[in-house]
């Protein structure tokens, strides 16, 4: 692993790909690798740039590549595309990673600390429920609305919803009254 300059390492659930470069561009390695190996091999390696996408999980192996006392980078993956030579695959996308952060221009991204990550999980996380609740709502008002059940919009007016499915004098089939149930339930 003499003269590695840059890693290129392309990430994936089991079996990375790993590319090194030496200053001059020529090839040092080429390695696939297991998640375990993968920390085991760069925490023997000479300090060097390491490489990766920007993607799903690169947080946290910058994070954790970091603490061996490399330079971590993270490429945009449209940054990444333009690089790749041949067909699409961790060979050579790891190559395109080392190729395209070696480019004295190319942005990257910042990694993100544990707490950004879990202060980012917390927003996603709510957002994804409210528009839950708006999807049960507004399936709950759709499906009443073709029995003839109309309430105003709005979040406090689906108790409504709830009182007038509940009168006899509606006259609405007991399987939509019960489904109905089920909606109203799922969204208190």
């Amino acid at each position: 692993m003499d003269g590695v300059t840059i890693i290129g390492l392309d990430l994936a659930k089991r079996v990375f790909q790993l590319h090194g470069a030496r200053a001059d561009g020529s090839v040092a390695f080429r390695k696939k690798l297991s998640r375990a190996q993968v920390t085991t091999f760069l925490a023997k390696l000479p300090r060097c740039v390491v490489a990766m996408e920007g993607c799903a999980t690169a947080h946290f192996w910058a994070r954790t590549i970091g603490a061996f006392g490399h330079d971590v980078r993270l490429v945009p993956p449209v940054y990444v595309k333009p690089f790749v030579k041949r067909q699409k695959n961790d060979v050579a996308d790891a190559e395109a990673i080392a190729e395209a952060a070696s480019r004295p221009t190319m942005r990257f991204v910042e990694p993100r600390t544990e707490r950004q990550q879990a202060r980012a999980m917390v927003f996603r996380t709510r957002d994804m429920f409210v528009r839950q609740l708006t999807q049960m709502i507004n399936a709950l008002r759709a499906h009443l609305a073709e029995h003839g059940v109309i309430a105003a919009k709005g979040i406090t007016n689906v108790q409504e919803l709830g009182r007038i499915i509940e009168t006899a004098e509606t006259g609405i089939e007991p399987l939509v009254v019960e489904m109905a149930r089920l909606y109203l339930d799922h969204i208190e």
